[in-house]
Parts: C-alpha cells; sequence; structure tokens
C-alpha cells in the first residue's frame, strides 16, 4: 500500500504547529524527540523530520512527497515543487533592520552598507529591484547579532513580533516578503499518492475553517430577528428556534474570528441577549 511521505521541520516552532495541525486531522504517530521520522499508526503517511532548508530540496527529489514549511524558504530556495495550501499560521514577515540610532531615509540608505542574511537570493531580488548596490553577507543563524560585532552594517532576517531585533539594538526599517506556513509538493506524485493527499487536505481544510470560525448562540425577541439575520448570515443563514417564553426565540450561527468583535457590538445594538460562543472542533463546508 502506498504512504505519502510528509516532511516537516525537525525542531522550532513549525515543528510544533506542524506536529499539532497533523494531531488535530486525526492522525497518530510517535512524538518522541530525536526521532528522524515515524510512521502514522492509523493514517498512510510517514513523517520526516528534516532541516527546513532542505525540504523544498527533498520534495522536489521525491525524497518526500510534501513538505510544510515556510513561504519564505520555498521562495528562497526556488526549486521545482508546487505550493499546495496555505495554512495560515506561522506568519512572519523577511524585513530589513539596522541599528535603532541610524537615520533611516528610505531604501537608498543600505547603498555601499554591507548586509548581513540567511536570505541572500531573495534579498538580493530586493536590491536589484530598487537598484541599490549593497555588499550581502551570507550567514545561517544569528543573524540579528552581526552588526553589534562589526560583521555587517544591517541584517535581513525573518521577524514575527520584532523583540529579538530590539534586544539586539536594531528596528525594523522595511518588509521585503509576507510569509506563512504551506505546504509544498512534488508535481511528479502517482495516483496513489494523490488519493491520500486529497484525503489529508480534506481533513486540513476542516481544522483550518474550525480555527477561522465561531459557533454563536443568541436570545432574541422576534421583532430583532431580521436585523439579526442580515449581521449573522451563517453559511446559509442562521437556525432559529422557538424558546418556551412567547415571542423569544434562539439564533444559531457561524462568525469568522477576525469579524468576531464587530458582529458582537452590532448583536448587542439589535437588542441579542444571552451571546454565547463556542470554539469550532471540526467544519466540513
Amino acid at each position: 500500500m502506498s504512504e505519502l511521505k510528509i516532511a516537516i521541520q525537525k525542531s522550532g516552532r513549525l515543528n510544533e504547529n506542524s506536529r499539532r495541525l497533523l494531531e488535530e486531522c486525526g492522525i497518530k504517530f510517535s512524538n518522541g524527540s530525536g526521532v528522524l521520522k515515524t510512521k502514522a499508526v492509523n493514517f498512510p503517511v510517514e513523517i520526516l523530520f528534516l532541516r527546513d532548508d532542505d525540504i523544498p530540496q527533498y520534495v522536489e527529489q521525491q525524497v518526500a512527497d510534501i513538505g510544510i514549511l515556510g513561504e519564505n524558504m520555498v521562495f528562497e530556495k526556488s526549486k521545482d515543487v508546487s505550493v499546495i495550501e496555505k495554512l495560515g499560521f506561522a506568519q512572519c514577515r523577511l524585513s530589513l533592520a539596522i541599528p535603532k540610532e541610524e537615520n533611516y531615509p528610505g531604501p537608498e540608505y543600505f547603498n555601499g552598507k554591507k548586509v548581513a542574511t540567511s536570505y541572500p537570493k531573495l534579498l538580493s531580488e530586493y536590491f536589484e529591484k530598487n537598484g541599490i548596490k549593497a555588499e550581502i553577507e551570507e550567514i545561517s543563524g544569528s543573524v540579528e547579532i552581526a552588526p553589534g560585532i562589526g560583521l555587517a552594517d544591517a541584517v535581513c532576517d525573518i521577524v514575527s513580533s520584532g523583540s529579538t531585533l530590539m534586544t539586539n539594538g536594531l528596528r525594523e526599517v522595511t518588509s521585503i516578503l509576507k510569509s506563512q506556513a504551506v505546504i509544498i509538493g512534488n508535481k511528479k506524485l502517482s495516483g496513489d499518492k494523490k488519493k491520500i493527499l486529497e484525503k489529508l487536505l480534506f481533513r486540513i481544510r476542516a481544522v483550518k475553517s474550525a480555527g477561522e470560525n465561531k459557533y454563536i448562540l443568541l436570545n432574541a425577541p422576534e421583532s430583532a430577528i431580521p436585523e439579526i439575520c442580515r449581521i449573522l448570515p451563517g453559511m446559509k443563514s442562521p437556525t432559529i428556534l422557538p424558546l418556551a417564553e412567547k415571542g423569544w426565540f434562539s439564533l444559531h450561527s457561524v462568525v469568522r474570528e477576525d469579524e468576531f468583535w464587530e458582529r458582537i457590538n452590532q448583536l448587542k445594538s439589535a437588542g441579542a441577549e444571552g451571546i454565547l460562543v463556542i470554539p469550532i472542533e471540526k467544519m466540513i463546508l
């Protein structure tokens, strides 16, 4: 029987998020530290734990069938793979940062400067696009320390909160790429492996949809129902059930996470009471 080989980061935040995603999809596998590969016990997949910068090459060469990693690394390595699904987690940006006391007039600041980075391809493309002549110092790991030890004048690195830059006396001045975790795939998957991938994607999309939405229940008088239905369209329309008290109804619906607080305020203004919000474990569309 065919197995789909999935490459994920062997350590770090992406490793934790990727493991959690697979577990939320109901896939059970060994979670021990130091394991380099493992097979799921209830789904036809084998999981390989690799360096994230190696994953695009291994997927291209069919060592792995698919991989979970950041878009930043996909673009930097530029291998012949397909981006199959954006996952929404591990959101960050590739940014240029300079010593915090330096004045920043714009991209021309970097002319004649030496910039340390682990992303020479992406940085080179940015400089070329903006007509900047700068020296790129390629290093791996601890990029933010480079200006402090005299190795470079500035850095180009992945930023989430920016706290690491601040700790090292740097400030972010411009972002050149936004990134999130994605699934990449080999372009020559067999028919059997494509079927396993589709089953996996079905589960992943159900988990993603659940995370992006909230289930909401509320009580309202009959007179408020038309306005509440306008605010809460739901997947098709809200479910409306009569309560024991005459003239009152319970409405059930789904609200997108990014619209949640705005909708809640609108509902209260429309006359909704007893609003309950419940997380969704899985959501099949």
